[in-house]
């Protein structure tokens, strides 16, 4: 299949199919999560695993240069009809936590298997320590629900009921986890007959050859792409507020090297794995999806006729060391890895802004918070398990305009629920669903607002998880003069006597009466906000999104009587110091990096580097713990002695090597 005409429609049928496929698991499934909020995806393959067609309307938007390779050939005997699954992470690196399901179906023509259908959905519960089976407290992969390494789930088009009653005795909810599960195998069978009917026109040869073409094309448009970037090393690193319960910081660090047509992305310097479920379970794949999500992104915003398939990928490279954050050993646990992937997309968009910053925007959220509730319902005695709404931020201030309002930048996949459907489904009331004003941050292009929600629950015991909280305390960044944004918070019962702010805590019991309150994070500024035209700023005001006092005190910008005056404002702009850093990164940051600067921490990671896997989070935390009143390297050597002192069994003569040099 050589000629681009023949390609092109090959890739509009491939494109329909996995559209058809999605489809059919969005009106069939069982849980709001999968059927609402979109938290699935569905993908063809070629024979080998590696994707070669995505949808572009429905589901989640990880995966399109997901292989399945590894967890095919853990399977055996493939027929028609057959339908395997998994969601072990730690089997084949496909699934990368317990909730997300994987289901692939082999397509023959004739004897030989020449593609796979596939795709996931995120269950509400799979069992395991907390209700929906994710906290960032949990500290090995056992208390995460139960595992299914690489196995089948259907022979010949019959669903293996054995496997289906181990899931209905581990599960809280198992109807909804199998409706969800046979909706997901039915848009299988979509994709398989689609796929039949494309080997039907095409001819088995010209189907088997266009698929490894279309590949090839997305190679070459992600190398043209890289071509157009100049070549560099760029480096950039971002916190997740929360290493674990100990509350210290986790860094991820990247050195982004671009040469020609192809990129190392070096995730040296990134914190060792936790011991609590923010590890990112990549395998080591220097290809893999979840490491390179946030170039995805980069990529299609640079061309947006880019095909989206596994042929991207080759350009990139990712080093991610064994035993750190981005590649954990087998069992930390990983149940919270969407926290550490947002903040893993910052970092990567923070070193192309560096690369090509008149293209890149600042920095969304990055902290796409899913609440859960478990409670009961009075009127049918029934318990009920479900997903209220994803209460996702704002994007970050784009080259040309605001950044996106409530569910922005890389995490608007995940789509909002009505608040009628999810009162249907879950006995709580919303008091409040809007958007926080002066959340987003000030630029000439202003970052997105945050989304804020409160509801009441009515039973006792009613538990909470609040899957992903995080910049409660490092903002998302503004870049080009723009400024950071607000941060992101949750409180029981507040603006009363009972009120309780909770951070990052990502567990609560609510007892009747009870409301609690959810706030995500901004996006970052771009852009001086002393530039932006003052009745952008007066149109702010009067839609809610930026108080008079921000307005001024941000924007340089008097408002009087609803009016701007104008010579007032011009005399107060005069006054006031515009950002001239690339970064606008906040206080909380800055204050924080005056203690730990850059060669104070890649200090402390070599050191954790040297010790056995099973050693470097507890000397990190008690590093952590030493550091009050120490600063830069110096502090961290002399608190690496102190430990050392302290626990003798610390095998430490390398690491001390290191903090001598």
């Amino acid at each position: 299949m050589a000629d681009q005409m023949t390609l092109q429609v090959l890739a509009n049928h491939a494109r329909a199919a996995a559209e058809n496929m999605a489809h059919t698991l969005h009106r069939t499934a069982h849980s709001a999560f999968v059927k609402e909020t979109q938290d699935f995806t569905v993908l063809l393959m070629d024979k080998i695993g590696e994707t070669f067609a995505v949808p572009m309307d429905l589901g989640a938007t990880w995966y399109p240069g997901l292989s399945h390779g590894s967890a095919i050939d853990m399977v055996d005997d493939y027929r028609p009809g057959d339908v395997a699954f998994t969601n072990d992470p730690y089997s084949g690196n496909v699934a990368t936590h317990t909730p997300d399901t994987h289901l692939w179906r082999p397509i023959f023509a004739g004897d030989d298997i020449v593609a796979f259908a596939g795709g996931h959905i995120h269950n509400t519960d799979m069992g395991g320590a907390v209700p929906a089976s994710l906290s960032r407290s949990l500290t090995e992969i056992h208390q995460e629900g139960i595992r299914f390494p690489p196995m089948k789930l259907v022979n010949e088009g019959v669903f293996d009921q054995q496997v289906l009653r181990i899931m209905e005795t581990n599960v809280r909810k198992p109807a909804l986890n199998i409706g969800d599960i046979k909706a997901l195998a039915g848009a299988l069978s979509t994709g398989e007959r689609k796929v039949q009917a494309m080997i039907s026109r095409f001819g088995k040869t010209g189907f088997l050859q266009g698929v490894a073409a279309l590949k090839d094309q997305s190679e070459a448009q992600a190398r043209d792409i890289l071509s157009a970037i100049p070549d560099g090393e760029y480096v950039f690193a971002d916190y997740a507020d929360e290493d674990s319960d100990e509350a210290n910081p986790c860094r991820l660090k990247l050195t982004l090297r671009i040469t020609g047509d192809s990129a190392v992305l070096d995730f040296t310097g990134s914190d060792p794995q936790l011991a609590s479920s923010l590890n990112v379970p990549s395998g080591g794949n220097p290809r893999h999806t979840i490491l390179l999500v946030g170039v995805y992104y980069v990529l299609y915003t640079l061309n947006p006729r880019l095909l989206l398939n596994s042929g991207m990928t080759r350009p990139f490279t990712c080093i991610a060391p064994e035993g750190t954050v981005l590649n954990p050993v087998e069992p930390a646990a990983v149940g919270m890895r969407s926290l550490t992937c947002a903040r893993l997309r910052s970092v990567i968009f923070g070193a192309f802004s560096q690369a090509i910053p008149d293209r890149m925007p600042a920095a969304p959220a990055g902290n796409n918070c899913i609440v859960n509730v478990m409670t009961r319902n009075e009127r049918t005695q029934k318990t009920v398990i479900a997903a209220v709404n994803p209460v996702v931020g704002g994007g970050g201030g784009m080259p040309h305009r605001d950044g996106s309002n409530g569910s922005g930048a890389d995490a608007a996949y995940l789509k909002n629920t009505p608040i009628e459907i999810t009162e249907t489904e879950v006995p709580v009331e919303f008091v409040k669903y809007g958007l926080a004003r002066d959340s987003g941050g000030a630029g000439y292009w202003r970052g997105g607002l945050a989304t804020e929600m409160a509801f009441r629950v009515f039973a006792p015991d009613t538990r909470i998880t609040a899957r992903n909280r995080d910049r409660s305390f490092f903002r998302p960044w503004g870049v080009l003069g723009g400024h950071a944004a607000g941060l992101s918070d949750m409180m029981i019962n507040p603006g009363t006597p009972q009120a309780r702010p909770l951070g990052n805590v990502d567990t609560a019991i609510l007892e009747p009466g009870d409301v609690l309150e959810i706030r995500s994070a901004g996006g970052g500024g771009r852009g001086d906000p002393l530039l932006r035209p003052t009745a952008r700023v007066a149109r702010d005001v009067v839609g809610g999104y930026v108080s008079v006092e921000a307005a001024r005190s941000e924007y340089g910008v008097v408002i009087s009587d609803g009016e701007v005056d104008e010579d007032a404002t011009t005399a107060l702009r005069a006054t006031m110091t515009p950002n001239t850093e690339h970064f606008h990164f906040g206080p909380e940051r800055e204050g924080y990096e005056a203690q730990w600067t850059d060669a104070a921490y890649d200090l402390l990671t070599q050191i954790l580097a040297g010790l056995p896997i099973h050693w470097r989070f507890f000397t990190k935390t008690e590093i952590f713990r030493r550091m009050d009143g120490r600063m830069g390297p110096e502090g961290v050597t002399a608190a690496f002695a102190e430990v050392c002192a302290r626990f003798p069994a610390l095998p430490h003569d390398t690491p001390l090597k290191v903090a001598a040099e």
